[in-house]
């Protein structure tokens, strides 16, 4: 096995990571406290005085949290029982034993950049379950929803163009269907930019068509491992049996936009019988500001049932009936929110390392996905992305992100280097994407 590369961390000045512990975290953190004290008369309301004390302690937690963060102090097990409570601490029991520090303690700016973030959101959710009886609240469930709103115009446009699509998809010849598969496999890329963690929780809504920008967007898709999707799925489907089953996956990444993106993909797959049924796989808490929950996604197709433009309305009665029948299935598992990279997930959780096997395709979404897959590591840019897995092939698997943070495998041998004399900051402005795909050929 080769050498695997040490992990990004916030000791590397002026990196991205650095960046994000030193000025975006704790502006998520100010965000969030922010967000209790407006709901200060809901929680009077709902719960009296208690709600009231409630929301004093929940502040009281995450200001000390933000304290710990900008004076760069040891990080503290959990202490609230929880289903991972125990897994988080002996994960960092395990990254103390790593250290060299004197004291060995884990510090923000010294421990691997995965472990702090996530760790940083995990302690979010412990301030919360601390504080009942607002232990239910979803501290970003307000920038979520104001993503979906904010990009009504570009969600009528994509409801009306899927829903146009499968009224003559039988109609299609196969490179016709190729076409329309890969244009929205597009929109579900570019519908990752709508990430509220990296814009600290500002506005990221789509206001613009997406649709009419595929053709001037293409240049910036930096791999493009489309046609791998598309023989595999193709094949799938040409050589079914009659009762046969075609499974796509589709972890998830944001809520809003970018899952009525997914959405749309998902519905494409069904009605071009592309997949028989697709499994979406969020998160058991709220996690990095916008990633979908359970409640996130029940709640975006109920609006997308009530929208009052038919077409959307349409989307959002075919999308209920597809749960209702089974044919689409989502999932949540604590796994997505610890702090390990993939490669452990065998270990870690067995369970939810079967449950991937069973699938023909899995598409993981963005970048939270990507830094997990390749263990957000200082890898070469050349480096094969079969190699940064690390031994991670449940199922044949594709990401799909725009680039938002310092890590990139895969490419060809000079070309990041190149990308970087021309434009230093290519890796996290998500200006560029990519599908990345492993598996057979």
């Amino acid at each position: 096995m080769a050498v695997v590369p040490a992990s990004l961390s916030g000791q590397d000045v002026g990196s991205f990571a650095y960046l994000t512990i030193k000025d975006r975290i704790p502006q998520i953190l100010t965000k969030v406290i922010d967000t209790l004290h407006r709901h200060k008369s809901e929680f009077f309301e709902k719960h009296g005085e208690e709600g009231v004390e409630a929301e004093k302690k929940a502040i009281s937690l995450l200001s000390k949290l933000r304290n710990e963060l900008q004076t760069d102090k040891p990080i503290i097990p959990l202490v609230e029982k929880f289903v991972d409570t125990d897994i988080w601490n002996q994960y960092l029991e395990y990254q103390q034993s790593l250290l060299n520090e004197s004291d060995g303690k884990s510090r923000w700016f010294y421990s691997p950049w995965l472990f702090v973030e996530c760790y940083m959101y995990r302690r979010i959710h412990e301030a919360i379950i601390q504080s009942p009886p607002i232990d239910y609240f979803d501290v970003f469930k307000e920038s979520k929803e104001q993503n979906f709103y904010e990009s009504q115009e570009s969600v009528i446009a994509l409801c009306t163009h899927l829903q146009q699509l499968i009224k003559t998809i039988e109609d299609l010849d196969e490179n016709q269907l190729k076409d329309e598969f890969f244009k929205l496999l597009q929109i579900s890329l570019w519908g990752n930019k709508c990430d509220l963690s990296v814009s600290g929780g500002e506005s990221s809504s789509q206001k613009t068509d997406v649709l009419n920008s595929l053709e001037d967007l293409k240049p910036f898709i930096l791999l493009n491992d489309m046609e791998h999707l598309w023989s595999l799925l193709s094949n799938c489907k040409k050589t079914r049996e009659k009762a046969s089953v075609t499974r796509v996956y589709i972890v998830l990444d944001n809520s809003g936009f970018e899952l009525v993106t997914d959405l749309i993909l998902a519905n494409f797959l069904l009605s071009s019988e592309l997949a028989t049924e697709v499994h979406f796989y969020g998160k058991t808490i709220p996690w990095f500001v916008s990633d979908t929950t359970i409640h996130d996604f029940n709640w975006l197709i109920e609006q997308v049932k009530h929208g009052d433009h038919k077409w959307v309305s349409k989307c959002g009665a075919d999308w209920e009936e597809y749960v209702e029948m089974g044919r689409w299935v989502y999932h949540d598992h604590i796994f997505w929110t610890l702090p390990h990279e993939y490669c452990a997930m065998p270990q870690v959780a067995p369970d939810l390392y079967a449950e991937l096997q069973k699938a023909h395709l899995i598409l993981f979404k963005g970048d939270l996905n990507y830094r997990k897959l390749t263990g957000d590591r200082k890898w070469e840019f050349s480096v094969p992305f079969h190699q940064a897995l690390n031994g991670f092939h449940p199922a044949p698997l594709c990401t799909i992100r725009t680039l938002k943070a310092e890590i990139q495998v895969g490419l060809k041998p000079g070309q990041g280097e190149q990308l970087m004399a021309s434009e230093p900051c290519w890796w996290t402005s998500g200006k560029y994407g990519i599908f990345q795909y492993d598996g057979p050929l």
